[in-house]
């Protein structure tokens, strides 16, 4: 199933180029009140409102995608979760550039070493909302990625049982402001986390370690490979963020990005593709 949200936070089942309006299945989630729990209450309800959703589906209005308004697929994650350098090319490609590495390559390691990092949710946008360069005194920088959406509570869990843990993927763009602070501001600038185009749900993609991912810029092709060249895969890195701290339905984990990292600028448009998953336009726009 692939699930969109979309136009004033409607959601939508995508049927090949229609979007079949199941919004009225809100309904069934449990009504919330203050203090709200962390984590997004409709990832967290998927595996009860799938059989509704698919039910409403059929009777369901639709749109073309072509005239949706297309927002990021999860809401209100309680943390979004980046996982640098997990790709041996991307990390051999940012000890050689200085612009990449701010003139400190010894501090530059695999993710064993370096750890994960955190993004603010704030920084959260769908695809039809674009990115919008903040500082183009400075360079920013296009990064493709496998986006991984959690699906239920995840605490010290093994690599072994981590993509039951998963409730599906969707293509992340991890937008960066090249400098030399700490990756967590420079990643965390408004609009610079890309979701979408929407949720690929995990029984679709029963092994994300064989999946094609690129983007082009200006119908440049700029990165280009497979989730096979991870360093860590994906219930690898569930297993390493758990163990640090829990992760709650909705959060989006970040897979890390392959070599071709580079600027993008006001005018330009992206196009990320991602196997089983499918294609997600950009634009990017001056502030």
């Amino acid at each position: 199933m692939r699930l969109c949200q979309f136009d004033n936070y409607r959601l939508g089942i995508v049927d090949k180029d229609l979007i079949r309006d199941v919004t009225e299945v809100f309904e069934e989630l449990p009504r919330l009140r203050y203090p709200l729990l962390p984590g997004d209450a409709l990832v967290a309800a998927l595996p009860e409102l799938r059989e509704k959703m698919v039910a409403t589906a059929n009777r369901a209005p639709v749109i073309p995608i072509s005239k949706a308004r297309l927002l990021s697929p999860v809401a209100n994650p309680s943390k979004v979760v980046g996982a640098p350098v997990n790709y041996k090319k991307h990390l051999a490609e940012v000890v050689a550039d200085p612009n990449l590495h701010h003139q400190n390559p010894a501090h530059i390691q695999a993710i064993r070493q370096s750890g994960l990092f955190l993004k603010a949710t704030s920084s959260l946008v769908g695809a039809s909302q674009g990115v919008v360069i903040r500082h183009p005194d400075r360079r920013t920088d296009h990064e493709v990625e496998l986006a991984v959406v959690i699906g239920q509570s995840a605490n010290f869990v093994a690599a072994k049982d981590a993509l039951r843990f998963v409730a599906g993927y969707c293509i992340g763009l991890d937008i960066s402001l090249r400098g030399p602070e700490d990756r967590s501001l420079r990643k965390s600038i408004d609009t610079y986390t890309v979701l979408g185009p929407w949720l690929v749900t995990a029984d679709e993609i029963t092994d994300p370690s064989v999946l094609d991912l690129s983007i082009t810029v200006n119908g440049e092709m700029r990165q280009k490979a497979n989730t096979r060249d991870m360093i860590l895969g994906v219930p690898e890195l569930i297993e390493f963020a758990s163990s640090f701290y829990t992760l709650l339905p909705g959060d989006v984990l970040l897979t890390g990005t392959p070599e071709g990292v580079g600027p993008i600028c006001a005018g330009d448009v992206m196009q990320a593709r991602i196997d089983r998953i499918g294609d997600m336009i950009v634009l990017v726009r001056a502030k």
